[in-house]
């Protein structure tokens, strides 16, 4: 066989090396699965939608909450099955947090999976599992699991698998705060900002690709650029970001109070492409629930900048979460939480029953709130949200407001569904469009004509 024949071959080989990809949790992990995604496309594997059609199933995993890694071992054990049952060989990789997490564990009880991956190793997936002349690389151990904190540049190889339009920046990886009840720093290490102008340049390819709706994401955009020591911020990284041709809104997801500068709340009220939308998770209200959380932020401080907001930011959309049934939460200071959002009238608010974290400071704490008073609580607070909700759209009846067109509804083919400014991708309601047309991706004025407690009626002007 001569040199030509023989990568003829190996081309053929690699051509017929496929991979199924499931992606679990929030969208920070949705662009690690990007990135491991485009590792293996740079491999010549090509992504199928059925998992019996692959050679490579790989399930990227969350492990924030009980919840999550009930979902990611549930999805790893129907892969597993389906692996059993091939007709061709297949290999099973988990990655992302659970592995970072329990990987002694998981290399015991579950046997099926061939090879794991931390969260600071996705870029090493191709080196894994890509075929060298018709065989795997060889590995040394089954897993690879080493220290957290990889950052992606704007050069790394990515599939983006959100709709052309719209895409997620990821500007720092990892979180420094200290909040008791939180794993993710164990999972994803220290805060590690990315370069501003690193930044800067995938935003720009993105904006020469098509894309209109950035969503910038970390674990805690506020205090980006401060670990770098070379006096960048959230606010001078989007007064570049601005500049760039293209974009039609920013949106910033995850901000932590402490350090959400002045600055930053003019940029958010004066910048048309800054979306005035704010997604802060604040936790609690109460003083001393938040002194046992470990926030840095108490409930001046909190009220002061949530009133700060309404009052510079004009049609602010703000989002936020809370934290119900913690260890030591007295019912007075629920109470005091559940005044608190009925005064702060929230566009956007979700709340999680609290969830025992091993090895988190609030895990060694005493004083535990009983499970039905966890669902009581939760059900209360989300109910008042419920109305909040509903009042607010209600009052949006009549006014008119830029929309990004995503398609025809997934509910029925007789309307289109959109997103305004104050709709983040899958995380919050939709717009539904009953009268007019226009192309997906692009970008039409339009007036509110109805609305439910989540979504929004519109038609276009």
């Amino acid at each position: 066989m001569n040199e030509q024949e023989a990568h003829s071959d190996l081309t053929k080989v690699q051509e017929a090396q496929k991979v199924f990809f499931v992606s679990l949790g929030c969208p920070k992990n949705q662009v690690d699965s990007e990135l491991m995604l485009g590792e293996l496309r740079a491999r010549n594997m090509e992504v199928v939608e059925e998992a019996e059609l692959a050679d490579l199933l790989v399930v990227n995993t969350c492990s924030f909450v009980e919840e999550a890694r009930e979902e990611s071992v549930d999805t790893i054990l129907d892969l597993a099955h389906v692996k059993a049952n091939a007709k061709r060989e297949q290999k099973l990789v988990v990655t992302g947090c659970l592995p970072q997490r329990y990987e002694k564990e998981l290399k015991v009880e579950l046997p099926e999976v061939d090879h794991f991956l931390g969260t600071g190793d996705i870029n090493k997936i191709g080196d894994l599992v890509a075929p060298q002349f018709g065989k795997p690389l060889p590995m040394a151990a089954r897993s690879k699991v080493g220290r957290p904190g990889y950052n992606y540049d704007a050069y790394s190889p990515r599939v983006q698998t959100t709709p052309a339009w719209t895409s997620y920046v990821k500007i720092a990886e990892g979180c420094s705060q200290v909040c008791a009840f939180c794993i993710i720093p164990r999972l994803r290490g220290g805060q590690k900002s990315r370069l501003q102008d690193d930044i800067v340049t995938e935003v720009q390819r993105l904006a020469d690709q098509g894309v209109k709706e950035i969503n910038l994401i970390a674990q805690d955009l506020t205090h980006f650029g401060h670990d770098t020591k070379q006096g960048e911020s959230l606010a001078s990284l989007l007064k570049k970001l601005v500049k760039i041709d293209g974009i039609h809104w920013y949106r910033l997801l995850y901000c932590y109070p402490h350090a959400f500068s002045d600055e930053l709340i003019e940029l958010i009220a004066n910048e048309p492409k800054i979306a005035s939308y704010v997604d802060m998770p604040l936790q609690h209200i109460a003083d001393p629930m938040l002194e046992r959380m470990r926030r840095r932020f108490s409930e001046a401080d909190t009220r002061a900048l949530c009133y700060k907001l309404r009052e510079r930011v004009p049609d602010l959309v703000f989002r936020t979460t809370f934290i119900v049934g913690h260890p030591g939460e007295t019912q007075e200071e629920f109470e005091r939480l559940y005044d608190f959002v009925k005064e702060m009238r929230f566009e956007r608010m979700g709340a999680f029953k609290y969830s025992r974290e091993d090895g988190t400071r609030s895990a060694r704490m005493g004083d535990l709130v009983m499970g039905i008073i966890k669902e009581q609580r939760h059900h209360r607070l989300m109910s008042l949200q419920q109305g909040i909700s509903s009042e607010i759209h209600a009052n949006m009846i009549g006014r008119e407001m830029d929309l990004v067109i995503e398609g025809v509804s997934e509910e029925t083919d007789l309307l289109l569904q959109a997103r305004s400014y104050g709709q983040a991708p899958k995380i919050d309601g939709l717009t539904y469009i009953n009268e007019g047309w226009a192309e997906p991706g692009s970008f039409v004025r339009a007036e509110i004509v109805d609305a439910g407690d989540y979504d929004l009626v519109a038609r276009i002007l």
